[in-house]
């Protein structure tokens, strides 16, 4: 069974900085893309953030190009979101996310449609 599970999340001042976890199992996603989306509360859920299976290509949304770092550890089936400077628009449930088939090094995904797999989700809350 392929699982997806996110953690990470929580509480943080604005101005503050949290690191998102994504640990794969289940199956290898070492030559797919993969990205971070999130849903705030009323809205529908947003691109975050993608990166190709060798790391050497990424994409941000532009509300949080600068200040998010997406990168990932293929040996550790783990991808990361690296969120500094966060601020209180940022609140949301954050997902990760990965493409079913294998892509060439430097493609990444940035359409919901395009994923194939999905986690739960984690909070993450910037108090203003």
């Amino acid at each position: 069974q392929v699982q997806l599970v996110e953690s990470g999340g929580g509480l943080v001042q604005a101005g503050g900085s949290l690191r998102l976890s994504c640990v794969t199992s289940g199956r290898t996603f070492s030559t797919s893309p993969m990205g971070w989306f999130r849903q705030a509360p009323g809205k529908e859920r947003e691109f975050v953030a993608a990166i190709s299976w060798s790391g050497g290509g990424t994409s941000y949304a532009d509300a949080v190009k600068g200040r998010f770092t997406i990168s990932r550890d293929n040996a550790k089936n783990t991808v990361y979101l690296q969120m500094n400077n966060l601020k209180a628009e940022d609140t949301a449930v954050y997902y990760c996310a990965a493409v079913g088939l294998s892509w060439t090094a430097y493609t990444v995904r940035t359409k919901e449609r395009e994923y194939d797999y999905w986690g739960q989700g984690t909070q993450v809350t910037v108090s203003s």
